[in-house]
């Protein structure tokens, strides 16, 4: 079957899927393309010419760069083609964003007839990098259509030929009220998807509705594009995902961009920080406003300048636009290609010798008011080459260190692409397989297989599968007082400050080595008194939100929600001496509170011990082949650059924060536990016992693992369960990292596990992530995960979150124990001249080299 018999064929499949469009078609197919259109009579001319046009991904994809040679032959009259012109190649290289169209059109401007065309094409294209410096030494030889390309970059041409923000948006609302987290915009169960972009669409609200997909459709026959309005939007991971099944929906078409589109609105009481500025990068309007008054299926008038939203031709809201630049960034088609912009036609005035550019907003700067920085705020500061960095200011931070985990690695991968980007701009940039390695799918698999070498052929580094999950790795290669992201919403440095953010973020931060931030305020979380017995931090990480409700700062309900963590730092004192694998228990959590970012004030010394360790790993995954080495050993090499100078940054005496909350110790005496489903929904033990509402009788089944645990707690697990033969519930435990798996079994703490009967997971996210296996239906659970939407863990669920103590407990018991039973039980088994041995961390510097070989080795 020929090409296109075969691509109709597969376009008639997916319309039966749900209306589906084909995908882009692959390099391969694309060369068979090209080959058609050699032809003196083209096959099915229109078609073929169609599938070319717009069926094809831009930027630095395979198929692209087919693509751009075949048109680059055309332009050059290498080859000719009966239904592309050269000046029609010249305009078809146009749409093609960047990357391997852009010096078939810097050439171009070297052929007298096509000339102008290719002038016209460069002056809208923003992802020209290296080429600027071929345009400009073209427009210092004479060329006359050079220097004007130039000259249209200094005067910012490809902002201003764009149509500005409508004054007024009439819409449909679309709203869902309540809560709806990035799970029910991109359900972790059909992760696989993600990348296919209309397909995983489809999966948008089916676990939160009936019929959405249906409503939507309804909803757009009154002729209006739709807006999608909640109470609280877009809380949980930093999923672009989530944007993207919005802007499929709601958004409108990119030409010559298959599968993906831009624009749309969304408007929230409360719109979770990361999927706000998710949405500004992707060109989505994000609106926070109150919605009361607005139902499914008002018509609505959109005054973004002036900040009303009306009905019926009444003001029934109003809201201030923010930031000051959204109106410049929705015209930029995002905050991402603003940035893009902006720096290239700072570029193209410097060569010209002219001053800076009064064609953009300027970002809306606050006044100093003479008082000190806090710890987070000198980070960034740093990162910015300056001493601090006040709450309001908008900068761009050095990004020193990238994560990007599997189920947003392809949206990353793809992002990178469209970004034209062939190498990585930031210090390091760390891909892992985490969340698809236990069970994975076909498309996991593929994956698995392909995306190691993109990243790598970038200098990037990649874990393997089985290697475990994300952050316990990327934890290990940060640096002190140095500002990151990552594409996952846990990614939350114990040293120095991350940002998480959506997978058009990361590709944007990985290749330029920067972020664009506008600096949290921060709430300063000040620990006080003595650790009571019985104790743990995962009891203190719960303490954060349950003085936050009793200081009024923080309320249950999401109806005009209270949350002074939302889009803020969270900053923790007086835990200096914690090693950094507990500090990161108490950043990890600062997700769940939708805070910004998280900072924790350590002392040297365990961050030293922390390095140190850190550095042995790092030389031994070199010696075990992890690439990229270079990048590898030059991370390794700063860490020991520090340890010889060891400074940290503190926060200034009279630095100011939006809020204190002073946790005193002394007065923890039980366990605290999140309840089900809601992470900030926490209590005491014996308030929840003595709660009639709440599931306490009997517990299904348990969960020991994720990025909130880490070697100690599965000994401490081990030595509760140890001697107590099966548990009744039912028992799953998954270890961060093959080093801790290894270790517990060379510690004989695996036959403990599976004396006790317990499902053993290899080291990932198992259960947390709710895109592999799951809990049964309905089942009430004690889990030490990070979070407990609903149907995370699995269907109509009820999950309590807590430490991995109490979870032993509740695995023996098949039940909540009484504050009683558990200050009885955990004393006993984990006994004062135990603790030491039980809770120590893998300090791989002070193993020998077959010892730590033996953990590393795959």
């Amino acid at each position: 079957m020929s090409l296109l018999a075969t691509y109709k064929a597969h376009t008639e499949e997916r319309l039966k899927e749900g209306g589906l469009p084909p995908l882009a078609l692959t390099a391969e197919q694309t060369a068979q393309l090209v080959e058609l259109l050699k032809a003196k009579n083209v096959e099915d001319a229109q078609y073929a010419l169609d599938l070319f046009t717009n069926r094809i991904n831009p930027g630095v994809d395979d198929a692209a760069y087919v693509k751009a040679a075949f048109l680059n032959d055309i332009v050059q009259g290498k080859v000719a083609c009966s239904v592309i012109s050269k000046l029609e190649a010249i305009e078809i290289l146009g749409t093609m964003m960047g990357g391997f169209n852009v010096t078939p059109l810097v050439e171009a401007l070297k052929i007298d007839d096509i000339t102008e065309a290719a002038a016209t094409q460069l002056k809208n294209t923003i992802l020209v990098y290296d080429s600027f410096n071929d345009v400009k030494e073209l427009a210092d030889a004479g060329n006359a259509k050079a220097k004007e390309v130039i000259q249209s970059w200094a005067n910012a041409e490809w902002f201003t030929n764009k149509p500005a923000l409508e004054e007024e948006i009439t819409l449909t609302v679309y709203k869902i009220p309540g809560e709806t987290n990035t799970d029910d915009l991109s359900p972790a169960t059909v992760a696989f998807t993600r990348a296919d972009i209309p397909l995983h669409a489809t999966a948008m609200l089916q676990s939160r509705m009936e019929k959405p997909l249906e409503m939507m459709a309804k909803l757009k026959e009154k002729g209006h594009p739709l807006a999608y309005v909640g109470d609280v939007v877009g809380t949980g991971s930093s999923r672009k995902s989530g944007i993207n099944s919005v802007q499929w929906h709601m958004g409108r078409d990119i030409p010559g961009v298959p599968n993906k589109r831009t624009g749309g609105v969304v408007i929230g009481s409360i719109i979770a920080p990361i999927f706000f500025n998710t949405a500004e990068d992707s060109g989505c309007l994000p609106i926070q406003a109150n919605v009361d008054s607005l139902e499914t299926g008002d018509v609505i008038t959109l005054k973004p300048y002036s900040g009303e939203i009306l009905k019926n031709g009444q003001v029934v809201s109003t809201f201030t636009l923010e930031p000051n630049t959204l109106t410049d960034e929705m015209r930029a088609g995002g905050r991402i290609p603003l940035i893009i912009g902006k720096g290239l036609t700072a570029k193209a005035r410097e060569v010209l010798g002219l001053g800076a550019s009064d064609m953009f907003i300027a970002p809306t700067q606050p006044e100093d008011n003479g008082k000190g920085y806090t710890q987070a705020q000198k980070m960034v500061g740093r990162a910015c080459g300056v001493e601090g960095v006040k709450p309001g200011m908008y900068v761009e931070p050095i990004a020193t260190t990238v994560g990007s985990q599997d189920t947003t690695g392809p949206m990353t991968r793809d992002e990178i692409k469209e970004l034209a980007a062939l190498s990585f701009g930031a210090d390091m940039v760390m891909q892992s397989f985490c969340h698809t390695a236990a069970y994975p799918k076909p498309a996991d698999i593929n994956l698995q297989h392909t995306l190691p070498e993109f990243i790598t052929s970038r200098a990037g580094v990649t874990l393997r599968p089985g290697d475990g999950v994300i952050h316990s790795w990327l934890n290990r290669l940060c640096l002190p007082d140095t500002v990151g992201t990552g594409g996952d919403s846990h990614t939350r440095f114990p040293i120095g400050v991350s940002f998480p953010a959506g997978s058009g973020l990361v590709a944007f931060a990985g290749v330029t080595g920067m972020m664009p931030l506008t600096m949290p305020e921060s709430v300063l979380v000040k620990f006080t008194g003595k650790l009571q017995p019985g104790i743990t931090l995962r009891d203190l990480v719960n303490a954060i939100p349950l003085y936050a409700i009793k200081q009024g700062l923080l309320t249950v309900p999401k109806k005009n929600k209270k949350n002074i963590f939302a889009g803020k730092v969270i900053e923790i004192q007086g835990l200096g001496d914690m090693k950094v694998e507990q500090a990161f228990e108490l950043s990890d959590a600062s997700a769940e509170r939708s805070a910004a970012a998280c900072t924790v004030q350590l002392n040297k010394e365990p961050i030293i011990e922390y390095l140190s360790s850190n550095i042995a790993l790092i030389e031994k995954m070199i010696e075990e082949g992890y690439q990229d080495a270079r990048t590898l050993q030059r991370r390794a090499d700063k860490m020991k650059e520090w340890i010889k100078n060891p400074e940290l940054l503190e926060p200034d005496a009279d630095a100011e924060y939006a809020a204190t909350i002073e946790i005193d110790l002394n007065e923890i005496t039980e366990p605290i536990l999140a309840c089900p489903n809601d992470p900030d929904d926490v209590d005491t033990l014996t308030n929840i016992l003595n709660d009639p509402n709440r599931p306490t009788q009997k517990i299904d089944e348990v969960f020991v693992g994720s990025c909130m645990t880490n070697i100690g707690l599965f000994r401490a697990l081990g030595e509760v369960l140890k001697g107590e033969g099966p548990v009744p519930a039912k028992l799953w435990i998954a270890p961060p990292t093959k080093m801790d798996q290894q270790q517990l079994t060379e510690e004989g703490y695996y036959s403990v596990f599976g004396a006790a009967g317990a499902r053993l997971e290899i080291p990932g996210c198992s259960l947390c992530m709710g895109n592999q296996a799951n809990v049964a239906q309905g089942a009430v659970v004690f889990s030490t995960s990070t979070r407990n939407f609903d149907n995370r863990l699995g269907k109509d669920s009820k999950v309590y979150l807590g430490s991995a103590e109490m979870a032993a407990l509740a695995a023996l018991l098949g039940r909540l124990p009484t504050k009683e039973e558990y200050l009885n039980m955990v004393p006993k088994k984990i006994t004062p001249e135990k603790r030491d041995d039980i809770y120590k961390y893998l300090n791989f510097h002070t193993l020998s080299d077959k010892e730590l070989t033996n953990l590393v080795h795959s």
